[in-house]
């Protein structure tokens, strides 16, 4: 297992906690990483294209002109595809761009994406951040002691004071345990642990 130095907010080192190497630091695999973020992306597509097809479109049904005797096509009625205003032949439609990844994959590609944070040095473990008021400059201040920027903090619980203090900031994202995935977790530069979450984490990806 690693060592790792917890911090508390004013940067300085408070105690040291142990990480699980099968979690923290196993080797990063690039394609295995590409495969879960291509996963999430596709299945956040919305798919909401759509077109009327010949019984979608409003209008008669009345045959335009005789069949016969005229020299013109065959024409049907004014709903047809080849008219200006008639229906779309094999538009699109409201679908699903989803697909599924193996369970086992998509717990290995989140090992990994914690590994690569924790290999670059990217992944700092706090005790602790109270706030007593909801205000943004607490945060910021906090972060600005870090050194951190484009930081994604993972917490164990709902922390009602942290989240609406962050909710402003472009560049910060407060994620709980069991929402983890590895786009946010790849998305910013750095990750910002709270201690207790630690065995929550852990606990998830030893089942």
């Amino acid at each position: 297992m690693a060592v790792v130095d917890v911090f508390n907010t004013q940067a300085e080192k408070v105690s040291q906690i142990e990480l699980r190497d099968e979690i923290f630091n196993i080797p990063v695999k690039s394609c295995v990483l590409h495969s879960v973020v291509t996963m999430q992306l596709a299945n956040r597509r919305a798919g909401n294209a759509s077109v009327k097809n010949r019984s979608d479109v409003k209008g008669s049904t009345r045959k335009l002109f005789k069949q016969k005797g005229t020299g013109r096509a065959r024409r049907g009625d004014i709903k047809s595809p080849v008219l200006r205003g008639g229906g779309v032949v094999f538009g699109p439609k409201p679908r699903s761009y989803g697909f599924s990844i193996p369970k086992k994959v998509r717990r290995l590609a989140l090992r990994m994406a914690l590994s690569s944070k924790f290999q670059s040095d990217r992944l700092m473990i706090i005790n602790q951040i109270e706030l007593n008021q909801i205000k943004t400059k607490q945060v910021v201040e906090i972060l600005q002691v870090l050194k951190m920027d484009q930081t994604l903090i993972i917490t164990d619980c709902s922390m009602p004071e942290l989240e609406l203090s962050s909710r402003n900031l472009p560049n910060v994202k407060i994620l709980h345990t069991d929402g983890l995935n590895v786009y946010d977790i790849l998305k910013y530069n750095n990750l910002l642990v709270l201690e207790p979450s630690i065995p929550a984490i852990q606990g998830r990806l030893l089942k």
